[in-house]
């Protein structure tokens, strides 16, 4: 359950306000984008030159794949994945940076999350082979697999939500940083709580109100409105991606026992509740 207008507003404003102080924190999550767009074009290429679109486009069966295919299509989400958790614990690291006093900026940031850099690594590796299981539940298990499948992609959020903090703060293992998370959420807000601030909503409103404009743009001139409209949807998921890391980050600061600059104890404290 999302909290009253209220009180996602505050949270919103105290998020706004570390991130107005170093506006620079909204260029992780593009960074991130353009290096999984890099990615995505070297391993097309890759894909070109071994035949795999060609497989594809000929039956797109499963069977029609061979190992070279499983193999560069597991490259991908493992590489993928790392690039956007290495991107988010810079976010973070920069985000904790700053509620701690300090003066971050993109270099801090991605020092921090390259000296952490195994840690990463491993942790992408665990995290895709959750999303792998996950999935084979959900595809193949019938209605049970997917029930078990959403359960178990709840509890995982759930357990893993300051595994990023984590990892980054304290330099710990990923199977140690899932067990400090899920240990941090439920020392604080107990065993069974309900969320009552997201940003789900917010990135879905902040790319509307980026598309409105380009949308306009778009009927004057196709490539008027793509020019603008790409810059401006990227800099609404910018933003929101660099809110959320701010606000995460607070939280595992108060998940501490320490109260982050820029935020009030008792407005993250029902961040979640009781249900």
């Amino acid at each position: 359950m999302f909290a009253t207008i209220g009180h996602t507003f505050e949270l919103m404003k105290m998020s706004w306000r570390v991130l107005m102080l170093d506006r620079e924190l909204i260029l992780f999550p593009i960074m991130s984008g353009i290096a999984v767009l890099v990615l995505v074009a070297v391993m097309a290429g890759i894909g070109l030159s071994v035949g795999t679109f060609d497989r594809a486009a000929a039956g797109g069966a499963e069977e029609s794949f061979g190992l070279v295919d499983a193999v560069l299509g597991l490259v991908f989400v493992f590489v993928s994945s790392a690039i956007v958790i290495f991107f988010n614990a810079a976010l973070v690291a920069a985000a904790l940076e700053r509620l701690r006093g300090g003066d971050p900026n993109i270099g801090s940031g991605l020092r921090a999350a390259s000296a952490r850099l195994p840690q990463i690594l491993a942790w992408a590796l665990i995290s895709v082979i959750v999303s792998i299981i996950l999935q084979a539940l959900r595809e193949r298990g019938g209605i049970a697999g997917q029930v078990a499948s959403w359960i178990g992609g709840v509890a995982w959020g759930l357990a893993t939500f300051f595994v990023i903090p984590v990892l980054v703060a304290e330099g710990v293992g990923p199977i140690e940083a899932i067990k400090r998370s899920a240990g941090l959420l439920r020392q604080t807000w107990g065993r069974q709580f309900a969320a009552s601030f997201g940003f789900g909503l917010v990135s879905i409103f902040a790319v509307i109100i980026a598309i409105i404009p380009a949308a306009i743009l778009f009927f004057v001139h196709p490539i008027l409105g793509i020019a603008v409209g790409v810059p401006l949807v990227a800099l609404a998921i910018g933003t929101v991606s660099a809110l959320e890391g701010i606000f995460k980050a607070a939280l595992y600061d108060f998940a501490n026992g320490e109260t982050p600059h820029g935020f009030d104890r008792s407005t993250l404290a029902n961040a979640y509740r009781a249900m």
